[in-house]
């Protein structure tokens, strides 16, 4: 089974380190998953107009393939203006209403203020909601003050909630392997 992290930016570090963090505690947790980080600045990618998939661009193309092929998703985000980035939500626009049925979902994001979390509730979990996905019921959401001016995970409390968040998605991709991927 495969696990694509996707970090939602194309733009900063601090989604990068929390993926990898992430990764690193699921490796932990099991050994059974290979595990894929996608960063969505590494591809070209256009805006989603509703045309058939096959009419985008090469990049394009790979990148939704490559996220619908996948077992499971961590989702990183920042948080700008009180929203998820445009590029993830044009990512998701992308992909198929079925691609993410019944596959977990973990969801890790930053923010400049405390509140910001509510984006995750309020924005993030019903467009999973609406792919039906498996989300786990924890996420991690950090602020600026967890890491570092070289933008390094520091918070212990943190760093911990993410080990986890790992296990609780392990769990999942466990009780996933049962379930159709069709209604």
């Amino acid at each position: 089974m495969r696990i694509a992290l996707i970090n939602g930016t194309i733009v900063g570090n601090k989604t990068k380190t929390l993926l990898e963090e992430t990764e690193k505690f699921i490796k932990e947790a099991s050994d059974k998953y290979d595990t894929d980080i996608i960063n969505l600045e590494d591809f070209n990618m256009q805006f989603i107009d509703g045309r058939p998939n096959d009419q985008y661009n090469e990049d394009m193309q790979k990148l939704i393939k490559q996220i619908e092929e996948a077992d499971a998703y961590i989702i990183a985000t920042p948080i700008f203006q009180g929203s998820i980035p445009g590029t993830l939500k044009n990512l998701f626009d992308g992909l198929s209403p079925r691609a993410m049925r019944y596959k977990p979902v973990s969801i890790v994001a930053n923010g400049g203020t405390l509140q910001h979390h509510l984006v995750i509730e309020n924005q993030l979990k019903p467009i999973l909601n609406y792919f039906r996905c498996l989300v786990t019921p924890n996420y991690v959401y950090t602020h600026t003050n967890h890491f570092s001016t070289q933008g390094e995970l520091i918070d212990e409390d943190v760093i911990n909630r993410l080990k986890v968040l790992a296990n609780v998605f392990v769990e999942y991709m466990e009780m996933s392997k049962n379930l159709p991927s069709e209604d």
